[in-house]
């Protein structure tokens, strides 16, 4: 917001250099350096705290570069050959002082904001559970029926088969970051994400979400996500969880309200007819 209001448009001068013509994706691109496209309030949010502090490090950045230049040039030996014998500078000292102390103000108000408006979750419209395991995903959707999805990474899977290791990028999916069973939302309705581990640490991470939190083993962690965007979001465990840490992906469909409706529909029509909880093996 800060950047928008002076129109300093950092983000979308550096997505034309970076990425000019190229279509945006909720997934990582070749050569990219700023943030994936914001998906959901928080991720605009923290795009604006990001956005703020690209701005104020450039002006400290410039005014120092300008500041050392200046000393070079003012303050070389053929320029002034007598050095001054000052030892103290009273106005300097409390410029230097009190400068960096508003530079922290001004970045610690919007940062306490930005954290508060994290963790206060507006009433959810549904609830799903993550549960990492080494080196998988599964999920559950209590009080929307009574299954559960293992969704394994695509590669993983294609290699277990004996297909090439490009199976999956041929089938349309990216690799690494595509998913046997992705799991999908309604559009526009809030998402609580209770997370769990069932081994060792992992965390559900989705970047144009601007969601990570920890999937600890013997505790649940919360978060939530609201998408304002129908589409395809991708994102990877984002812990050091072991052997096959890079093999976690996460993938998210967005959709509306009435093919959540059906998708959902035919989960519970699945679980009923298998007698069990689960749509799919949780070992690849």
């Amino acid at each position: 917001m800060f950047l928008k209001k002076i129109g300093l448009g950092v983000e979308s001068v550096a997505a034309f250099l970076v990425t000019a013509g190229a279509a945006l994706a909720a997934q990582p691109q070749p050569w990219e350096i700023n943030l994936q496209p914001a998906a959901t309030p928080v991720m605009e949010h923290i795009e604006d705290f990001h956005n703020l502090l690209v701005a104020l490090i450039t002006i400290v950045s410039l005014f120092v570069l300008a500041l050392i230049l200046w000393i070079l040039v003012r303050y070389n030996q053929r320029a002034n050959p007598v050095p001054s014998k000052t030892h103290h500078n009273t106005l300097i000292e409390v410029i230097w002082t009190v400068v960096p102390v508003i530079i922290l103000v001004v970045i610690a108000i919007p940062s306490f904001k930005l954290l508060y408006f994290e963790a206060d979750m507006p009433k959810p419209d549904l609830t799903i559970k993550a549960i990492g395991h080494q080196w998988s995903w599964s999920y559950q959707y209590p009080g929307q029926g009574d299954f559960e999805i293992a969704s394994n990474g695509l590669t993983t899977i294609d290699a277990a088969a004996g297909r090439a290791p490009d199976a999956a990028a041929k089938a349309g999916e990216p690799r690494l970051l595509g998913v046997d069973n992705p799991i999908y939302v309604p559009v526009n309705k809030v998402v609580h994400v209770e997370t769990t581990g069932a081994d060792v640490i992992h965390s559900w991470a989705v970047p144009a979400f601007g969601v990570k939190m920890d999937a600890v083993p013997g505790r649940i962690n919360h978060t939530w996500f609201k998408v304002t965007k129908e589409g395809t979001y991708y994102g990877q465990c984002s812990e050091l969880c072991g052997a096959a840490h890079a093999f976690m992906p996460i993938e998210v469909k967005v959709v509306s309200q009435a093919e959540y409706d059906t998708w959902l529909a035919a989960k519970k029509k699945t679980a009923s007819n298998t007698g069990g909880t689960r749509t799919a093996a949780l070992t690849k």
